[in-house]
């Protein structure tokens, strides 16, 4: 099995390796060299071991380049995208208050449809793949999902709720294959917060378990720690206990409405943290990057989900479309046509006009609201 893939990344080459921050840019000239020596089964040069035992710790020096790299070909078709992520299934197994999918359907692609469309995100030259849902752990093709999007040489993240991590036989799909990271969302520090936040009565003990059995068998994970009305008086508490398993903490309290405009989830917002401390400055969605839902649709992104592309039916050459698409979600439409405060605005228009559409307080995402 690999340990660190050699990749094209738009018009740069790179090295990488799942788990790990650190990344090499590579010039064409020696991504030309690994190739040719993955091509005829020779030896990792020494330029590239010294480069891999400075960034990731490891040997590779006179090990065969099959062995240790993946070598991805650089795309031949007409559009080229680095970035995706893909709602492998909308049913979950919890059901939080918070949850920006106001319906949770368990439906979805066939495997066969699902690995079609692995191959395709993998030939349009897909590197940083994001496998969300729902809880991507319990649809049914989620192990020979993941396989074939991490043996096509993806920089894999799944987004999890964690209640499936103790598992064996997902513990081995993922010490088997290693991901670049595993994140996983903590709604609380006690069994009856986080039941309050997720209406699931055993949704802290199965996520603590996750946890403790992916920190034991030293899975890349990260925890987002969500912050509500309902576990604020915990937080601390949290922090603490994501240090103590020895992981890597955000926090996240800026709870949005639903994507289809329902505001019903703002209940759950906790004054005083709702993030809008940064200034956007525009966003490569639809263009570097772009989103798949459970039915193959592309879209600029989770949140902008206009003018929907079936990468089923229509293949990547559908997806020569979606910039133009995505730059007209990117125009300042109705309540924000004219505004004199654009040039500091803190959401991107597609959020903004989830917010309108829910008919939130201003105050939420707007600065005429303050």
């Amino acid at each position: 099995m690999f340990q660190a893939i050699i990749s094209p990344q738009e018009d740069q080459f790179v090295a990488v390796r799942p788990g790990h921050d650190a990344a090499m840019q590579l010039p064409a000239a020696f991504y030309a060299a690994l190739a040719d020596l993955a091509d005829e089964d020779g030896a990792v040069p020494d330029w590239f071991a010294d480069a891999a035992a400075q960034a990731w710790a490891m040997d590779f020096r006179d090990r065969p380049v099959r062995d240790v790299l993946m070598v991805r070909e650089p795309s031949t078709l007409p559009v080229t995208y680095s970035r995706a992520s893909w709602e492998i299934n909308l049913g979950c197994n919890f059901s939080c208050e918070h949850c920006y999918l106001e319906q949770r359907p368990f439906a979805g692609m066939t495997l066969d449809q699902k690995l079609q469309t692995l191959a395709v995100l993998r030939d349009m030259g897909v590197l940083w793949f994001q496998i969300t849902g729902g809880e991507p752990l319990i649809d049914p093709h989620f192990a020979e999902s993941y396989r074939a999007a991490h043996d096509a040489g993806m920089m894999v993240e799944v987004l999890t709720n964690g209640s499936r991590l103790a598992r064996p036989d997902i513990l081995d799909i993922f010490v088997g294959r290693r991901p670049h990271k595993i994140v996983v969302s903590l709604y609380g520090a006690s069994a009856e917060t986080a039941a309050a936040l997720t209406n699931t009565k055993n949704a802290f003990q199965l996520t603590y378990k996750g946890l403790v059995a992916a920190a034991a068998a030293g899975l890349p994970v990260e925890v987002t720690i969500i912050i509500t009305k309902h576990n604020i008086a915990e937080l601390d508490e949290m922090r603490v206990l994501v240090r103590d398993l020895g992981f890597p903490a955000n926090e996240f309290g800026s709870i949005s409405p639903t994507y289809t405009g329902s505001g019903s989830t703002l209940d759950a917002q906790t004054p005083g943290y709702l993030d809008k401390s940064s200034i956007f400055q525009g966003c490569p969605a639809g263009h570097t990057s772009f989103h798949v839902d459970p039915h193959g649709n592309a879209t600029m992104c989770k949140v902008g989900r206009e003018n929907p592309i079936n990468l089923v039916a229509e293949g990547p050459e559908g997806l020569l479309r979606l910039p133009a698409i995505a730059d007209a979600q990117m125009l300042r439409t109705g309540g924000c046509t004219g505004c004199k405060l654009s040039s500091t605005c803190r959401v991107c228009r597609p959020m903004a006009k989830v917010y309108q559409e829910a008919e939130a307080p201003l105050s939420y995402y707007c600065q005429h609201g303050n």
